[in-house]
C-alpha cells in the first residue's frame, strides 16, 4: 500500500500524488518486461521530463521544481517502487546537473541549464575510474588546456547512462597535486573522441547502461569548466553527498515495493487452513520489515530537512545511504522467503527486487566508505 507522507506543504501533497499516479500507471507495468529484456527506458525519462519531475529541486528561473529536498526526495521513492532502473536514472541526472547548478556561472547556467532541467536532455556522471572508485582523488583521466579548449584523455568506469547521456559532469586531472589537482567539467554528451564500451551484465537493474567511458582526445571549450581549476573534488564530494540522499530515497521505495508484495502474498496464500500472515513466526519477520521501511525513510527524511535549511549533513547523508540500503537488502531477502519457493521464481518480481538491492551498498560510496564518513564526523 502507498506509504502515508507527512509534506510541507499542499503543493507538495499534490506533485508526490502526481508521482505515484505516473508511477502506477505508466513506469511499474513496463518494468518487469524491460529489466528482463535489458531495454534502456530512455521514453520513461522523457516522460519524467514532460511531467517536470527531472529538475524538481532545482530553481524555477532556469526550468526546475523549486521543491525542497524533502519533497524531491519523496517523489523519488515513489518511482523506485514502481521501477528502480527509473528512479536511479533521476538521481544520476539530478546529480549530474548539481555541478552546474550549485558551482556555475550565471552565464553558464542561463546557457546550458534550462535545457538540462526541461526534460529533454539526460544526463551523466563521470568520476569513478577502474582504480579510482573509493579514492577518486586516485584518478589518471587528464584535460589539458590548449589555447581556447581542454583536451581530454582518460577512461571513465561504472557511469550510468554511458554512451546514452547527452552531457556528463566530468571530474578530470588538470595537475599532478592529487587532490587538489582536478577539475569539473561539463562536457557534450557526443563529442568526437568520446565512446562508451559494450555495457556491464550486471546481476540487476539491467534495463540501465552501465559502461567505461573513453576519451580519445575529446575536445571541448574552456567555457565547460565549472568553477576553478582545481574545485573538482570538492564539486564532486559535495555533489555525492547529496546524491547518497538520492539513493537513500532509492533504496526505501525499493524496499517498501518488497514489503507490499510480501505482504499481499502471506494474505492470499494459506497452508493449515489459514492466511499464512497469521502465522506469528511470519507476523514478526513482516513487522520487522515494515520498521526497517520506517525508520529508513525517517532517516533520509531528516537528512533532507538539514540540507533544505542550510545545515550541515554529510554525516546525516551517510547514515541515511548506510541505513537505507543495509535496510533495502535485508527487507527485499525476507520479502523472498515471505514467498518461499514463488519468491524464488521469475514469475514474482521479489527475486528482482533483492539484485537490485545488492548494487544499492556498492554505488554513491560503498557502505564501507559511509562507516569511514560517519567515523570522521565523530572525532
Amino acid at each position: 500500500m502507498p506509504a502515508e507522507r507527512l509534506l510541507p506543504t499542499q503543493e507538495a501533497e499534490d506533485l508526490i500524488a502526481l508521482v505515484r499516479e505516473i508511477a502506477r500507471d505508466e513506469l511499474k507495468p513496463h518494468a518487469a518486461d524491460a529489466e528482463e529484456n535489458e531495454k534502456f527506458p530512455r521514453e520513461a525519462f522523457r516522460l519524467l521530463g514532460r511531467a517536470g519531475l527531472l529538475g524538481l529541486p532545482y530553481r524555477e528561473e532556469f526550468g526546475g521544481g523549486e521543491q525542497p529536498y524533502e519533497v524531491y526526495l519523496q517523489a523519488l521513492e515513489e518511482v523506485a517502487s514502481a521501477w528502480m532502473t527509473v528512479a536511479v536514472g533521476l538521481s544520476v541526472h539530478v546529480m549530474s546537473c548539481y555541478g552546474l547548478a550549485t558551482f556555475g556561472t550565471r552565464e553558464q547556467q542561463d546557457r546550458w541549464l534550462p535545457e538540462m532541467l526541461e526534460g529533454e536532455l539526460l544526463g551523466g556522471y563521470a568520476l569513478s575510474e577502474v582504480q579510482a572508485g573509493s579514492d577518486p582523488a586516485a584518478m589518471s583521466t587528464r584535460a589539458v588546456r590548449k589555447g581556447s579548449e581542454y583536451v581530454v584523455n582518460g577512461t571513465k568506469a561504472w557511469i550510468t547512462h554511458a554512451g546514452a547521456a547527452d552531457f556528463y559532469t566530468l571530474m578530470a586531472r588538470t595537475s599532478p597535486d592529487g587532490g587538489r589537482g582536478i577539475s569539473c567539467f561539463l562536457a557534450p554528451g557526443h563529442a568526437p573522441g568520446l565512446e562508451a564500451a559494450p555495457a556491464e551484465r550486471k546481476m540487476g537493474l539491467t534495463g540501465s547502461i552501465t559502461a567505461q567511458l573513453s576519451f580519445d582526445d575529446v575536445r571541448f571549450g574552456t567555457d565547460r569548466l565549472i568553477g576553478n581549476e582545481g574545485d573538482g573534488l570538492k564539486i564532486a564530494l559535495s555533489a555525492l553527498d547529496s546524491g547518497r540522499l538520492g539513493i537513500a530515497a532509492c533504496a526505501v521505495g525499493l524496499a517498501q515495493a518488497a514489503l507490499d508484495e510480501a505482504v499481499a502474498y502471506a494474505k492470499t496464500r494459506t497452508q493449515f487452513g489459514r492466511p499464512i500472515i497469521e502465522f506469528q513466526g511470519l507476523e514478526f519477520m513482516l513487522a520487522d520489515m515494515a520498521a526497517a521501511v520506517e525508520s529508513a525513510r525517517a532517516t533520509y527524511i531528516s537528512a533532507a530537512r538539514r540540507r533544505d535549511r542550510g545545515l550541515p549533513f554529510r554525516q546525516q547523508a551517510s547514515i541515511a545511504k548506510l541505513v537505507a540500503t543495509d535496510a533495502a537488502m535485508k527487507v527485499t531477502t525476507d520479502a523472498v522467503q515471505v514467498l518461499g519457493g514463488a519468491g524464488y521464481t521469475r514469475d514474482f518480481p521479489v527475486e528482482r527486487y533483492m539484485r537490485e538491492a545488492k548494487v544499492l551498498q556498492i554505488f554513491e560510496g560503498t557502505n564501507q566508505i559511509q562507516r569511514l564518513v560517519i567515523g570522521r564526523g565523530l572525532r
